[in-house]
């Protein structure tokens, strides 16, 4: 019913958007065309799968930040030196099975300045993950970034089935 309602706010708000007209006879039309809306093509209710938890999301972001610089500092000292950058493939096993979860550290690696992911095998749970400018071999120093990342994720807005995942 909550839910219901905050669709009818919203509609009733779109509506008046697009009249461009903040009247009451525009309120009450809105909420008209909102309850017919919502009648005639009611929406099933989907769970994404995201909680989100304040305490772990404060601590993921400040680590995220840290580690936006980090990398960028990173990956502009290799700009910077003649020769090219090392790169590295890795291929990392991830803990989680829930799409949303992994869907998110894809996004978070993608926006981490050197971190791409360029293949994931979901069903396997697995990422293939470019890493620029990281000397010698630091596949499991990758690994245990991912994992670390990983972790924080679902800490910050995994359901409960998933942190029981990471165990």
């Amino acid at each position: 019913m909550k839910a219901r309602l905050a669709l009818i706010a919203w509609l009733v708000l779109v509506w008046m958007t697009l009249w461009g007209d903040v009247s009451a006879g525009n309120a009450l039309g809105g909420v008209a065309v909102a309850l017919v809306v919502t009648w005639l093509l009611p929406l099933p209710m989907l769970d994404p799968g995201i909680r989100i938890r304040p305490v772990a999301l404060a601590r993921f972001l400040v680590w995220f930040g840290w580690d936006m610089v980090v990398s960028t500092a990173r990956v502009v000292m290799w700009v910077f030196r003649p020769g090219p950058p090392p790169t590295l493939l890795v291929r990392v096993r991830l803990r989680t099975s829930s799409d949303a979860m992994i869907t998110m550290i894809m996004a978070a690696l993608a926006n981490v300045p050197g971190s791409l992911v360029v293949e994931a095998y979901v069903a396997e749970r697995c990422l293939m993950v470019h890493v620029l400018g990281l000397p010698g071999d630091a596949a499991e120093a990758v690994r245990a970034e991912v994992a670390a990342l990983e972790s924080r994720i679902v800490a910050a807005f995994g359901t409960s089935r998933d942190r029981e995942e990471l165990g």
